[in-house]
This record gives structure tokens, C-alpha cells and sequence, in this order.
């Protein structure tokens, strides 16, 4: 993962705990309408993919393991994480695109309930993406993958030779020359691997996007509501679909991209659909970012103006994250697909301890501050979910009293210690384990290895029960809170 230049070394401090009777009274542990949904506190555990379904999308028993872990700590609120709405391979990641799947969202549905005594509310988070290959070897991009088009031939002076020795000679080019004759895209490819954009639309399958996808998601959402969840968040941020459309760089000109006001017209559409799908008593709610944090992208300007419009359609919640891109992504090796957490936007996403001058804890709050502050503004009570670095009580609690947010998102925290909002609701908060923010868990997933936490990964692995790592090495769940 990209590091700041700065490399200033930042340690997690918490500050004071609540006792028992100063928790009873903040605000983070007042209860909260999301629309037709009722949250006991404002404590959130946004979608976070823990790589533990199967390699055709069903949940697992360690899929039930991690959520009923989470479910324990009896927070406000849980996301699943990013779940495929379309019916096509993407490997140990949830899926809801057919009914095939709904035994086992209802059986992940009833853990949460009865791990957390039906006290967390319980969404899924709907996700949607293009297609994306591996970066591949030189002589494969070449021989089979390279559409040899006249430029080519033109550059090369080979305007009539076979095609065979048209791929033959590019091959041996240098990469000065390559850069050339390639276009920008070819380059890409070639470098970086092959990967469909929103901005395809030479592609008819990208071009019907907006067509296609409102009655996808209706659809999944309609799964979500029949397994019994509390409700979808649509996932509209970082590398995928919706944030796409959503992105500045959406140069569509068929009415879906170039300005704000066509870049959020599908997932409007979107929303709308789901909206129409599911019940009034089922929470309809969205993802997407503060800033994009990529050069061109969409900053908070255009966020603030999505919000509103959001908030105008009626979504019940608000949740934003920032970057996550693939433009400025780290070139992958060879054989290896790009992971979009590893430029400077995707650090936006996931700070680590080794930080700037703003340093790793927070860094989303100003900007999701502004963007409330315009939903307010416009007359809209929409609730707000911030999340990023936020790890103690004392800088939750000031959030929420600056009305900066309404909800306070705790990932890899919640990742660390699963425990702490009982912990910190029974005025045990001395017993937290608190995250570094080493982000050894993003390592995990930027490999598709099950994620777990370097504070206990290793703990009691012998312990009776315990589920272990394909490789045996790490436990897939943290330890249970010993009360004594």
C-alpha cells in the first residue's frame, strides 16, 4: 500500500473511558430512526469482506462465524459486506443475484438476531462491478490479447505482412517505442491488465448499463428484504459500477455522464427501483464518497450535491467513505489482478499509522461535516454515517456533539475488538483492545485471504472450537471477552 512521504509514526490513543453511567448518557449510545428502521444506539460496523464465503458465493459457517462475532458486541448496526447482485462469478465473495441463495442470507440473518438478542440491525450491502483480468505476460498480451489494429501496422511500416508478424514485431519493441504505437488504454492492458470502464460504450452490455441495472438491484433487494434483513445499502463508492457513473471522470455522453447532474441520474434510477421493490418498513440507504481523491475525480463540491440529491429521493441513511480507486492503483505483478487500496486514494480509504501531517484517525470527519451540514441545510434530517481512524469514545462522542455526523462507523476497530461497544456500554472500556492500524488486515485482503486481526490471530489457537485459516495458521474470529 502507498505510504505518505512523511512517514510521521502515529499511535492510537483513545483518551478516557466512560463509566457505566456516562455511556447510559451519551449520545453515541441514544437510539436513532433510519427511516422506517430503529437503531438501539449510533454505533455502525460498516461492510467490510472478510473472503470466507465459498468460491460460488454462498455463505459458510465461517461466514455465520464473523457476522455472529460482530453481532456479539451488540452494536446499532451491521453491514454484510459487498454482495454481487449479478448471478456471475467473482470468487469467495457473497452473492444475492438468485434465489439459491437465500437459505443461507436467512440462516447468516437469524445469527445476527440471535447473537445479538435481536438488538443490531442487520443491512447488506449491494454491490455491483465490471470486469477486471490480470495483468498478464508479455508474450500472451501479445500473441492473443492485442486487437492489431492499422495503427499499428502503419507505425510499423507493415501495412500488408501477416498478423502473426505484426504481433511478433511489437513484442520485441522496447517500452519507449511501445509507447508509441500502443494507445493509452493498450498500455493498460498490457501493463496493468485489461479492465471495462463506465465509459465502454462501444460495449453494448456497458452502454445498457443504465437500462440493465435499476432492475438488478430491485431484485437483489427484494431477496434482501424476503431473508429478512433490516435493509440494503447501495454500495455507490470507491472502484465499482455506481461509484463510477458517479465519478467526475464519467465522460459518458449518452445523458449518463459528464456533469453532476447526468453522473447521478443511474443511481438515482437505481434507488428509485429498489425503492419500489421492498416495502415501506425495509431501509433503502447508499455508500458513496466524500472525494474520490484520484486527479480529475470528484471532490466534495460534487459529493455535497449527490447528498442532497440522495436526501431528496427519500434514501433513509447517508454513509461516507472516501477514495478506493483504480486510477492511481499500484501495477500489480504479473498474474496478479490491480487492487484499488494500494495508490494514495486508496490510503484515503484505509490510513495506516505511518501517516501526514493529518494523520490516520478521522481524516474523512471535516469532509462528511460539510456534507451534512448541506443536508441540513436543504431541510433534510437524512442521518449521516461517518467512519476512518475512529477508534475511541471521547473522539466518537465529540462528533456526534459537534454534529458532524449522526452515526460513527467503527471497522477496523470493530475488527480489533469485536466487544467494544459492550465494553464501553458497561464501562469496561479499559479492557478495549485497540487497533494500530498496522493494516495487516488489508494486506490479508488485498491477497483474497480470510482477514483477521494480527492482535489475535494467533491467541489460544488451540482452543476447543476455534476455526483456523485454510493454512492453519491464524484463527478466523477473535477470542470471547473474559468478563472477570
Amino acid at each position: 500500500m502507498w505510504k505518505p512521504a512523511q512517514r510521521i509514526r502515529f499511535q492510537a490513543q483513545p483518551g478516557r473511558w466512560p463509566t457505566r453511567e456516562e455511556a447510559t448518557r451519551a449520545r453515541l449510545f441514544q437510539g436513532i430512526a433510519l427511516g422506517p428502521t430503529w437503531l438501539e444506539e449510533r454505533t455502525w460496523v460498516p461492510a467490510m469482506v472478510p473472503w470466507r464465503a465459498t468460491d460460488t458465493g454462498f455463505v459458510t459457517d465461517d461466514v455465520l462465524d464473523w457476522y455472529r462475532r460482530f453481532a456479539e458486541g451488540r452494536p446499532g448496526a451491521i453491514v454484510v459486506e459487498a454482495t454481487g447482485v449479478r448471478d456471475v462469478a467473482s470468487g469467495p465473495l457473497l452473492r444475492i443475484g438468485d434465489d439459491r441463495f437465500l437459505d443461507g442470507l436467512k440462516r447468516l440473518v437469524d445469527t445476527v438476531q440471535k447473537a445479538s438478542g435481536g438488538r443490531t440491525r442487520l443491512f447488506i450491502q449491494l454491490i455491483d462491478f465490471l470486469a477486471i483480468r490480470r495483468r498478464p505476460q508479455r508474450e500472451k498480451y501479445f500473441r492473443r490479447f492485442l486487437a492489431i489494429t492499422p495503427k499499428h501496422r502503419e507505425w510499423l511500416g507493415m501495412p500488408d505482412a501477416p498478423e502473426e508478424s505484426v504481433r511478433a514485431k511489437l513484442m520485441d519493441l522496447p517500452d519507449d517505442d511501445l509507447a508509441g504505437v500502443l494507445t493509452r488504454r493498450e498500455l493498460d492492458d498490457l501493463n496493468i491488465g485489461f479492465r471495462e470502464r463506465v465509459t465502454d460504450v462501444h460495449a453494448q452490455h456497458i452502454a445498457e448499463l443504465p437500462q440493465t441495472l435499476p432492475a438488478i438491484f430491485a431484485d437483489a433487494a427484494g431477496r434482501a428484504e424476503f431473508a429478512g434483513f433490516d435493509g440494503v445499502e447501495l454500495h455507490y463508492a470507491h472502484a465499482y459500477t455506481m461509484a463510477s457513473f458517479l465519478s467526475a471522470l464519467n465522460t459518458r455522453s449518452d445523458g449518463y455522464g459528464g456533469s453532476p447532474a447526468q453522473r447521478v441520474r443511474l443511481p438515482l434510477a437505481v434507488y428509485q427501483s429498489v425503492r419500489s421493490a421492498v416495502g415501506q418498513k425495509f431501509a433503502v440507504g447508499c455508500r458513496f464518497l466524500t472525494e474520490d481523491c484520484i486527479s480529475g475525480g470528484s471532490n466534495v463540491d460534487d459529493a455535497v450535491y449527490f447528498a442532497l440529491q440522495f436526501a431528496r429521493a427519500g434514501m433513509d441513511f447517508l454513509s461516507l467513505s472516501r477514495g478506493g480507486k483504480f486510477e492511481d492503483a499500484k501495477q500489480p505483478r504479473v498474474g496478479e489482478a490491480a487492487y484499488p487500496y494500494t495508490g494514495p486514494s486508496g490510503y484515503e480509504c484505509m490510513p495506516q499509522y505511518l501517516s501526514d501531517e493529518l494523520g490516520p484517525f478521522g481524516r474523512n470527519v471535516e469532509p462528511v461535516a460539510r456534507i451534512r451540514a448541506a443536508v441540513r441545510n436543504g431541510g433534510f434530517a437524512t442521518p449521516v454515517v461517518v467512519a476512518g481512524g475512529i477508534h475511541g469514545f471521547q473522539q466518537a462522542e465529540r462528533i456526534l456533539d459537534d454534529g458532524k455526523a449522526d452515526i460513527i462507523g467503527f471497522a477496523r476497530q470493530a475488527l480489533a475488538d469485536p466487544d467494544w461497544f459492550a465494553k464501553v456500554r458497561e464501562g469496561r472500556g479499559d479492557a478495549v483492545r485497540v487497533c494500530e492500524y498496522t493494516n495487516y488486515c488489508e494486506g490479508l485482503d488485498q491477497k483474497h485471504k480470510q482477514v483477521t486481526c494480527q492482535l489475535w490471530d494467533r491467541e489460544a489457537r488451540d482452543e476447543r472450537g476455534v476455526a483456523l485459516s485454510k493454512d492453519g495458521r491464524r484463527r478466523l474470529v477473535a477470542p470471547a471477552w473474559d468478563r472477570r
